[in-house]
């Protein structure tokens, strides 16, 4: 199931793209405004953002170019009154995937909603969870948007652990997905590993991202 992000601050049309998508099969999340917007992108990946641009604390194409300049890809159409060239030239400057004016025909925004998912969904090479952003083209991870000094291995083990959100990876999975052919495959090389990172990424000991599970091996949470 495809999952879309929409802000809207008109609420009639907001209930009305809300209704009408997920009608259509899609899980459909939705905002007036761009608070919480970029706290729920490193919660949860989506396939598509549907942007209004005339938004009450934010002109929503510069909303989406910081989003940009953090590192997040996820796919943009922009919805809006902004029908002149230059607004619309500026929209794809400013990282739109696709722009359509208002009033829209449901039909043709549901027909460029579906083309823009499947021509960009192959594409989205960034894996985030909470403020952890892992650019999975630069192998960069960025944390409260500051990066992290990762070894290889460590940064193969926090993708094992964010592919697997809320999974329970005892250290024998650990050691074949991660170590793979390594000779050096023994469950105290896990424990040192997983002790290294943990340090890295919540070296204050407060995130508790990874937690240990007495007996059975780690989960990242």
């Amino acid at each position: 199931m495809s999952k879309i992000l929409i802000v809207e601050d008109e609420e009639d049309i907001l209930d009305l793209l809300e209704y009408t998508l997920s009608t259509d099969g899609y899980e459909v999340d939705t905002f007036l405004d761009t608070k919480g917007v970029e706290e729920t992108l490193k919660k949860k990946d989506y396939d598509l953002i549907l942007m209004d641009r005339n938004l009450p604390s934010i002109e929503g194409s510069l909303f989406i170019q910081k989003l940009r300049d953090k590192g997040f890809k996820t796919p943009v159409i922009y919805i809006t009154a902004k029908d002149n060239i230059d607004d619309i030239l500026a929209g794809f400057e400013r990282g739109a995937d696709d722009y359509i004016t208002k009033p829209f025909n449901l039909d043709e925004l549901k027909a460029r909603i579906k083309a823009v998912i499947q021509r960009t969904k192959k594409e989205i090479k960034i894996l985030s969870h909470k403020d952890i952003v892992f650019n999975l083209d630069s192998r960069q991870v960025l944390i409260d948007n500051k990066e992290i000094n990762l070894t290889h291995l460590e940064k193969d083990l926090l993708l094992e652990f964010m592919k697997n959100i809320n999974k329970v990876l005892t250290r024998d999975v650990l050691l074949n997905n991660v170590w793979k052919d390594s000779f050096d495959k023994q469950e105290k090389t896990v424990n040192v590993a997983v002790k290294r990172l943990k340090e890295k990424i919540d070296p204050s000991n407060e995130k508790n991202y990874i937690k240990t599970i007495r007996g059975e091996g780690y989960m990242f949470c």
